[in-house]
């Protein structure tokens, strides 16, 4: 089709709704709501008319891919995709780690992984036997941060041992041991039955079905992991009186005193209180020196002579048992290796959710990431691992809850900008997030240190540290995990006195305030029917619960609340940009979604990513501060990114107004609006 000179490629299914709406010529045609593409030839610019035809073949692509048949699989399509993506992005990936928010970044994250690691190899070497310890576990996440850091499509995520892997082994054993067969050579099949699962998964472009996840499953899942860290702690309590009495009650003393530290170390994070270097460096490593301080304090006075359990460990770089790194897979009867497959099926299920849930919270829409994820591609190494880790008699290693977010965050570039939102606060100033740090080299540094605490000195000194630290440690994850979580929030919310509630609350704007019982009332339902099947032998099947609570959000839940509340009550887990591998977020137009995207790297006033970035490192060092900064249009942009994501899914305005109050979007918004007027 030819309007002038210029020539205009339409997709061809935009012609087929063309045609279909030519019968009522009063009904505007969908395709030119959509594609604003016949005009003159002086309407746009060429540069910009290119633009528009590249971002409307975009929209057509994906609008196909939306309306093909769901048994019509295009296999490798989703792989290849994410590589298509991200491969331009790779050199900048290594060179951009050149920044110095890299090596606090790298510091943190390796105490943040390797604390619950050790806490997890002392669970499953007092509930398997001593088949796996501190080596097993600490190979594993160097196993997943090297493999994750160097290949993966979205580096970010850090992978290691979880706890519903720990609550899997170790009820994989109970239920094999008794019945003769060797227990490596059974794991062993299971990761490799689940690589093939997951291969398969991937090369099927499986997941398409994170366009469904939103936070109602991952609340629950993540309240789940939370209350397995509260009870792993009180379990490694427990087994202290074994060691006597006066051992046990010291036990619970400095576990005590470990959380109450930690915990204390991120109210200061929070607050004004010193300079912002002091409370960011006790909030980020006041964790780590809480267990070193009170791994010495047990030595002194009167305590010395108690004698206290410690981290049991093994020779460097050599397996707890006496055994060789490569397992015999062989040893196994043929019953058993395919009786292995169930195992491999609940296992598979268990990283489908598990790692796309943490992929999902590291990309969350708090953090403004440039660069585009893969869930197809690293679903397909996560099977990888998976396989490698059953041949070396390790546990699999996954994406790591509640420590998803917390390398992103640890990568945020903040600037400070004008805080003029009430006349008290004029002259004030507030820190926002500009940009993430977004490399590869954070991620592969803290592997390789994990590597070198393997090594002979440093076991030494993990071997001074007291169970009763580690039983604190799981503690601390435990509480933190259920701060952060959405559950936690709705109860303070109905438990709080209605006349102090703000009303800046957006759960304050929800007309029914049965709805809100109702919707914690269901995410408890789910917490306790997960929880409920760990304490018993069908503990493995766990996975499945936790699967099907998001056909009960997608279909179920909208019969039961309006729009506007589960706008409020639940949300997309991340943002348009994020769920582009997989075909957007469900209910939202994929091609909106992208066109979107390609608005905000050209930032609010068509500046582009390098001069934003630019930018952002001069307000870093103090320079060009203006009294807006860039940070109301990056607000701007955030509320216009979720208030298309809403509308789409038939929220009103009221209820958007809800929403932009819960991140500050429509204040933002307001204040700009006045300040052009």
């Amino acid at each position: 089709m030819q309007s002038s000179s210029e020539t205009y490629t339409i997709p061809i299914h935009a012609i087929h709704e063309n045609s279909s709406a030519a019968g009522n010529p009063s009904k505007k045609k969908l395709w030119q709501t959509r594609m604003p593409l016949l005009r003159s030839k002086n309407a746009t610019s060429p540069t910009d008319s290119q633009d528009q035809l590249s971002r409307e073949q975009t929209r057509g692509t994906t609008s196909s891919a939306a309306n093909r048949k769901w048994w019509r699989v295009r296999l490798f399509r989703g792989m290849v995709n994410d590589i298509r993506r991200r491969a331009p992005y790779y050199w900048s990936d290594w060179i951009d780690a050149w920044d110095y928010r890299v090596v606090p970044a790298t510091v943190y994250m390796y105490f943040a992984n390797i604390l619950p690691a050790l806490a997890f190899s002392l669970d499953m070497f007092a509930k398997t036997r001593m088949s796996y310890g501190v080596n097993e576990v600490l190979l594993a996440s160097v196993l997943g941060a090297v493999v994750f850091a160097v290949f993966a499509a979205q580096p970010l995520v850090i992978v290691g041992v979880t706890g519903p892997i720990t609550v899997f082994n170790y009820t994989v054993f109970d239920i094999i041991t008794p019945r003769g067969t060797n227990y490596f050579a059974f794991m062993c099949w299971i990761g490799l039955w689940s690589l093939v699962m997951h291969w398969f998964l991937a090369i099927t472009n499986a997941c398409n079905g994170l366009t469904y996840v939103t936070r109602f499953p991952c609340d629950i899942f993540g309240f789940y992991v939370a209350f397995i860290y509260l009870q792993k702690g009180i379990q490694v309590l427990t087994r202290q009186w074994a060691y006597g009495d006066a051992s046990a009650y010291l036990s619970i003393m400095v576990s005590l005193l470990v959380l109450l530290v930690a915990y204390i170390c991120g109210i200061i994070g929070g607050s004004p209180l010193f300079q912002r270097h002091v409370r960011k460096f006790i909030e980020d490593y006041g964790t780590p020196l809480t267990v070193i301080f009170f791994t010495g304090f047990v030595h002194i006075g009167h305590m010395r002579s108690i004698d206290l359990s410690t981290l049991p460990t093994s020779r460097a770089f050599f397996p707890t048992m006496d055994r060789n790194w490569f397992i015999s897979f062989w040893d196994i009867s043929v019953g058993d290796v395919f009786l292995a497959i169930p195992f491999a099926i609940l296992l598979t299920i268990l990283f489908y959710f598990d790692h796309n849930v943490s992929s999902l919270i590291a990309q969350g829409t708090e953090f403004p990431l440039r660069k585009p994820a893969g869930f197809h591609w690293d679903l397909f190494l996560l099977g990888l691992t998976t396989g490698v880790a059953g041949l070396l008699g390790i546990p699999f290693p996954n994406g790591l809850i509640p420590q998803a977010p917390f390398h992103t965050n640890a990568l945020c570039a903040t600037r400070l900008v004008a805080d003029d939102s009430a006349e008290s606060n004029k002259g004030h100033t507030t820190r926002v997030v500009d940009h993430v740090v977004e490399q590869r080299v954070s991620n592969l540094a803290q592997g390789l240190l994990t590597l070198g605490t393997m090594s002979g000195p440093l076991l030494i000194v993990l071997h001074l540290i007291p169970q009763g630290v580690l039983a604190g440690l799981f503690f601390v994850m435990g509480v933190q995990a259920l701060q952060a979580n959405g559950i936690t929030l709705k109860l303070f919310f109905l438990l709080s006195d209605p006349s102090l509630r703000p009303r800046s609350n957006p759960l304050a704007r929800i007309e029914r305030q049965a709805a809100i019982w109702l919707f914690v009332a269901l995410e408890l339902l789910g917490f306790g029917a997960t929880f409920a099947i760990t304490q018993t032998i069908a503990a493995i099947g766990f996975p499945i619960i936790i699967l099907a609570l998001i056909p009960v959000r997608t279909f179920l839940l909208p019969r039961w609340f309006r729009p506007e509340e589960l706008a409020v009550l639940d949300a997309p887990t991340a943002s348009p940009f994020t769920m582009e591998s997989v075909g957007g977020n469900y209910g939202e137009d994929a091609g909106e979604a992208v066109a979107q995207r390609e608005r905000e790297m050209r930032g609010a006033n068509g500046e582009s990513v390098e001069e934003g970035e630019r930018r952002s490192d001069e307000a870093e060092r103090g320079e060009g501060l203006g009294p807006w900064g860039g940070g109301n249009a990056k607000a701007e942009r955030d509320g216009t990114t979720r208030r298309t994501s809403f509308r789409s899914s038939g929220v009103d305005d009221k209820g958007l107004e809800a929403i932009e109050l819960t991140s500050g979007i429509g204040g933002s918004r307001r204040r700009s609006r006045s300040r052009k007027e």
